[in-house]
């Protein structure tokens, strides 16, 4: 995948919108969180869960209809975390050309084994060596 493409794109449908014909912030949250997690595989093919969702800022609303892309980046990997960045764009239904940023945000996600205890990313990287 290349830099220029989305991890995740998708289209909100009238089910994902409040009273104001707007989509729920919750909505474009989990997205969010499910591109964060694409990003995070691409690191380690590890079990992660979200521990903290970080400087979310929504900066112009989604509507039905709008194709939104999710673009991913890691941006720091810890012993068992690693944090990615979202940047969250809009083409609008009515005029696909523009890219409106709607939200951007960032995720702290944890490396868990079966029994959820946190995990290392890379178990044989001597101690202290992390990207």
């Amino acid at each position: 995948m290349s830099e220029n493409e989305p991890t995740l794109r998708v289209m909100p449908m009238p089910k994902d919108t409040n009273r104001y014909g707007t989509v729920f912030g919750g909505v474009i949250l989990s997205h969010i969180d499910i591109a964060g997690a694409l990003e995070a595989r691409k690191t380690a093919v590890l079990n992660w869960v979200t521990v903290a969702l970080n400087k979310v800022i929504f900066h112009n609303p989604v509507f039905v209809g709008d194709q939104v892309s999710f673009y991913t980046k890691t941006i720091r990997i810890g012993r068992t975390s690693i944090t990615v960045k979202v940047d969250v764009v809009a083409s609008r239904y009515d005029d696909p050309s523009q890219n409106i940023p709607v939200t951007e945000a960032e995720i702290v996600f944890v490396a868990v084994d079966e029994n959820r205890n946190p995990v290392p990313i890379y178990p044989d990287a001597p101690e202290g060596k992390f990207v």
